[in-house]
């Protein structure tokens, strides 16, 4: 959210703040990727592509753990510093790795969890 700040030399800033709630944000499947996202993501080509965001960020190590324990995934991408998660496998193995992901965050610390999505 951000608030303008009127300043005197008639500029108007804005100040950005964060305030991470526990939650997973997004939790989405993309069942048949184009070729060029994958590319562009750097990971190898694998099936499907599994996107979460979720904040605390450094829930995004907690994530992938989980997701490569339940099922036959890889991590395309981990970023503990803006809680971004890339995973990548056939799309049964994604999809039961979001499902564990979230129902692991939602019931053992009690996260808000968006639903999983699908394309």
């Amino acid at each position: 959210m951000g608030f303008p700040n009127d300043s005197s030399d008639g500029k108007n800033r804005i100040i950005e703040e964060s305030v991470p709630g526990k939650q997973v944000t997004i939790a989405h499947v993309i069942a048949s990727p184009m070729h060029d996202i994958y590319e562009r993501l750097g990971i190898d080509e694998a099936g499907a592509i599994g996107i979460l965001t979720l904040s605390p960020y450094d829930t995004a190590i907690i994530a992938a753990d989980i997701a490569t324990k339940a099922a036959n995934v890889q991590i395309g991408f981990l970023d503990r510093f803006t809680g971004s998660v890339v995973l990548s496998g056939d799309v049964q193995s994604v999809e039961t790795a979001l499902v564990a992901v979230t129902d692991t965050l939602h019931k053992m610390l009690e996260f808000a969890v968006a639903p999983i999505t699908r394309t």
